[in-house]
């Protein structure tokens, strides 16, 4: 099979609009989490997101859209969330409310999380230099897919695969692209791909929101 990977999407329409169209032909999408948050289209991207993907986890923005104030040190964060609460039904924000934090895919090979692993770390980042620590939750799987971090990178130990697609949104590997990926579940191989995107009309858009003005600006620097 081939699965087409995204997470981080943080309703950056423009960016999931683009990796969309750019992406491959696939026998399904998966999501590793933060559908929203920081940028301005909450419920287009969720109800996109929703549309496409056969498995989504929840991600930490889609956890706290009822409790922005834990995002109270970071105006960015704070404010896509405010937004997110306000634009979303009430069914919308049960549904971010019920997603799994952890499931699996690809009949069972493959794990999918937003952040670690370890249930006992919920909502710690695992960075590309912390793949190789990775292992012993590998026991069990072919592969683990996560997000959280905003850095495209992959890896393989002992013959297991880590991937982290990279975000659709919000990129912070200094690269402004939109991210995703595509695994191919037989040869367990996967392609990192990258997209451009109009980061103008997410600015544009993000100053009619009244969105912090960084949050558009730092796009174009994918950091």
């Amino acid at each position: 099979m081939r699965i087409g990977l995204i997470s981080d999407i943080h309703a950056n329409l423009p960016a999931l609009e683009a990796v969309l169209d750019d992406m491959p032909s696939v026998d399904e999408i998966v999501c590793a989490g933060d559908v929203v948050g920081y940028n301005p289209w909450p419920r287009e991207c969720l109800k996109r997101v929703r549309a496409v993907s056969s498995l989504i986890v929840q991600g930490n923005h889609d956890r706290d859209v009822e409790t922005p104030h834990r995002y109270g040190h970071n105006e960015m964060a704070h404010a896509g969330l405010e937004l997110a609460r306000e634009e979303l039904s009430e069914a919308q924000r049960e549904w971010l409310a019920d997603l799994p934090q952890r499931t699996e895919f690809a009949e069972g090979a493959y794990r999918l999380v937003h952040s670690h692993p370890d249930p006992n770390k919920l909502g710690s980042y695992v960075r590309p230099a912390q793949f190789p620590k990775m292992r012993s939750y590998l026991d069990d799987y072919t592969g683990i897919v996560l997000g959280h971090t905003h850095i495209q990178h992959k890896a393989t130990i002992d013959g297991r695969l880590i991937v982290n697609p990279g975000s659709v949104g919000q990129p912070r590997d200094r690269d402004k692209r939109a991210a995703y990926a595509v695994l191919d579940t037989v040869a367990d191989e996967v392609d990192l791909r990258r997209v451009e995107y109009d980061i103008n009309r997410v600015i544009s858009r993000v100053e009619e929101c009244r969105l912090p003005t960084q949050t558009g600006t730092r796009l174009l620097s994918g950091s």
